[in-house]
């Protein structure tokens, strides 16, 4: 672990039992969505290397955003 969370984590440790809770589920959601984003992008990476890219544009983009 490195250093700088276990800092954290050591303060966290201080505070009331309900912060904590709240700190963690932050946390973990944090974390699960660093996750998932990870996933998508090594999706989007293997799609790129099998070829399977196109090439876009903004008026592409916006038009995905917009739906």
């Amino acid at each position: 672990m490195v250093k700088t969370l276990e800092q954290a984590i050591a303060e966290v440790q201080r505070l009331p039992a309900e912060d904590q809770e709240q700190i963690a589920r932050t946390l973990l959601s944090h974390v699960e969505k660093l996750r998932a984003l990870r996933a998508e992008i090594d999706k989007g990476i293997r799609s790129l290397d099998a070829g399977q890219g196109r090439e876009s544009g903004i008026d592409d983009f916006i038009r995905q955003k917009t739906r």
